[in-house]
């Protein structure tokens, strides 16, 4: 089977959009096609695959899977270039679009500057706290710098979903190790889900630095809904405003918490280039 398919980069998140409207690809070889695909030297190399299918109720439909073959809800970073892939390509030809998810229906619109696309802004949607929602296993029915113990260390975590689960973790310097520790929280068994992981320095209350362990990726140079995750969390723990910037590895992400309690992600999505694999 030849596939074609496009290569882009939202803050050095990298994934492969396919559009797979037409069902070419059959539901059953997702999972096995990421791992192929993604593999950094023996494919086209990418933190996941996502793809593009038709929806009964909405604009588009979108599906991910990470480099290890498991599916994710959703991933920030993802939709933005999903969206202006979508759009690029004229799948969808509308400045704003309603998009079906695993993690419910998310809407992004595009800036421009004259022509071209220069950012994507996307309703998120509203950040879930309840501990059973997310899931996370619980006395407390939301946690703010809970402790949880690995290994004989404590870590006070606040727990955040996004449609994906996060745990979010305050440290003094982001100058460490995060893959021993990111591993043992992303497996923990009070997280039935697995986690997202992100670890993050308070710059300022408008300035928020993080590095970020995805579930089923690694560490990776930005997550589009581990960011938002940081700043709800941050502004829950009165450590930012309801805006903040958000600097990950790759680039920096403007987030907004409105008072309509909906997360808005602002940031790039680059095309790195198209072609044709055969499988």
């Amino acid at each position: 089977m030849k596939i074609e398919f496009t290569k882009m980069e939202g803050l050095g998140n990298d994934f492969i959009i396919i559009d797979n409207r037409t069902n070419h690809i059959k539901e059953e070889d997702y999972s096995s096609l990421a791992e192929k695909l993604c593999d950094r030297r023996f494919g086209i190399g990418a933190d996941g695959i996502i793809l593009a299918l038709q929806s009964s109720e909405y604009d588009i439909k979108f599906r991910i899977f990470n480099n290890d073959g498991s599916e994710a809800e959703m991933c920030g970073n993802g939709i933005r270039c999903f969206a202006k892939f979508i759009y690029e390509k004229e799948i969808v030809k509308k400045n704003k679009f309603y998009v079906e998810t695993l993690a419910g229906i998310i809407i992004p619109e595009f800036i421009f500057d004259e022509e071209n696309i220069i950012a994507v802004r996307v309703d998120m949607g509203e950040p879930v706290l309840d501990n059973v929602k997310i899931p996370f296993i619980s006395e407390e029915e939301r946690s703010l710098s809970e402790s949880i113990k690995i290994d004989g260390d404590t870590y006070n975590i606040t727990t955040v979903s996004m449609g994906n689960p996060h745990a979010v973790i305050y440290v003094d310097s982001l100058d460490m190790d995060i893959e021993k520790t990111g591993k043992k929280i992303e497996n923990h068994e009070r997280f039935p889900q697995k986690t997202n992981v992100e670890f993050v320095k308070v710059e300022s209350r408008s300035k928020l630095k993080m590095r970020v362990w995805e579930r089923g990726v690694g560490e990776t140079l930005a997550c589009g809904t581990g960011a938002c995750a940081v700043l709800v969390s941050s502004h829950l723990n009165e450590l930012s405003d309801r805006t903040a910037i958000v600097q990950l590895s790759g680039g920096d992400l403007s987030i907004e918490w409105g008072m309509d309690n909906h997360i808005y992600k602002t940031g790039p999505a680059l095309k790195v280039f198209e072609g044709y694999i055969r499988i």
